[in-house]
């Protein structure tokens, strides 16, 4: 290592150790966390992934890892808000279809100011794009562009958004489909505070009303016929998702993990004479423990360093599936474990198991990835030229 990344590694640190400062706070308030963005932007943290799309490169999958790793073990909602915010510049920066001009312009901003962005995608009619369907949301034709109308759930960063991607649909007789950019400044956009989730309370995930909201045409910056959208994977976009929030559960089960070992050292029962970590179970367990992180970091690194068009849909799904699914285990054991003391509010665990449980709600959910490997298990296995319906 040398001393440059060694410094960036105690910038890090400290920087966790500053997030973990409030963590509880935040959790507990359900407030959306503005000093830590600050706090980001100071650091350079926010704008970096623009920065290098400006340069004409993406920002290396294993440094954005890194500050999605530190930032998540200090508080995992500012880490999903900021993985938002690189997704969002890493499909902005590689997609053919928006205007060079007002690709320029986001990237630039985000850059020099640290502006956040989302694509906001989920819809009360629609629910996920990914599971198909036409977008409630309309862009309604006027002059010299459109007119927006929608409602869009789950809209993560909420509160600190500038640019949101928009999915929705045309009032034309055969719809265009696909993303609007949308100015939070914009007149007609209304912020509806419903997110009191049980975990990630922070990310500021609330639903955003757009009331006629002037788009000019540019802005419209990938709007296609809905076959054209059919198979679209964009592969570098795929592994940097499933490696970023693979990422943020991971450090979630971490924390979980690591209070784990503190506490059984340093409990000891009257009854006992000696440390709960002196016991076979707990070992057996922390052993178990520290098996599935193992396993994470494997999937992880794989995705991480291979060339993302080595990296197949299925084996992108298995990571998320895998990661997110072992931070839900490590939590539950080091709840059965602990007992009361875990389950308290005064103790960090038991905002690491509902953090590690928001896992299962990112697309592709559970389902969906199960049964995609399912059918490509069989269609691998079939007979060349046999087709069965």
């Amino acid at each position: 290592m040398d001393s440059y990344e060694a410094s960036a590694v105690v910038a890090l640190a400290e920087i966790s150790r500053r997030l973990a400062a409030t963590a509880a706070e935040y959790d507990r308030s359900g407030a959306f966390p503005h000093e830590n963005f600050a706090l980001l932007r100071e650091a350079g943290l926010v704008g970096l992934a623009a920065e290098r799309a400006l340069a004409g490169a993406s920002l290396p999958l294993p440094q954005a890892r890194n500050i999605i790793a530190a930032v998540a073990r200090g508080e995992p909602s500012t880490a999903l808000v900021l993985i938002m915010t690189y997704l969002f510049v890493l499909q902005a920066a590689n997609n053919p279809h928006w205007q060079p001009q007002v690709r320029r312009l986001v990237l630039e901003d985000i850059a020099r100011n640290g502006t956040l962005a989302n694509a906001l995608r989920v819809e009360p009619e629609l629910g996920t794009p990914v599971r198909g369907g036409l977008p409630k949301t309309t862009a309604r034709r006027v002059e010299s562009g459109f007119r927006l109308s929608g409602r869009k759930l789950y809209s993560t960063g909420s509160p600190a958004l500038y640019w949101m991607g928009v999915w929705g649909r045309t009032d034309d007789a055969e719809p265009l489909v696909g993303t609007f950019l949308v100015p939070a400044d914009s007149p007609g956009i209304h912020i509806e505070q419903t997110w009191d989730q049980l975990g990630l309370r922070a990310s500021g995930s609330h639903d955003v009303i757009f009331d006629d909201v002037f788009i000019p045409e540019d802005y419209a910056v990938d709007i296609r016929p809905p076959s054209a959208w059919a198979g679209e994977r964009a592969p570098e976009l795929l592994a940097g998702m499933s490696v970023l929030l693979g990422t943020l559960y991971d450090a979630v089960a971490r924390n979980a993990r690591d209070w784990l070992v503190a506490f059984a050292l340093n409990r000891q029962p009257a009854n006992l004479g000696a440390p709960l970590s002196t016991l076979p179970r707990f070992q057996e367990a922390v052993g178990e423990i520290d098996a599935l992180l193992h396993i994470n970091k494997v999937l992880l690194d794989r995705v991480t360093h291979a060339p993302a068009e080595t990296i197949t849909a299925v084996e992108t799904n298995f990571l998320k599936y895998t990661v997110t699914n072992n931070a839900i285990k490590i939590a539950e054991k080091a709840l059965a474990l602990t007992g009361n003391p875990g389950l308290a509010r005064g103790n960090p665990l038991e905002r690491h198991y509902r953090d590690a449980l928001c896992g299962r709600v990112h697309s592709p959910q559970d389902d969906t990835i199960l049964s995609t490997a399912g059918r490509a298990a069989f269609a691998a296995a079939r007979p060349e030229g046999a087709n069965h319906a």
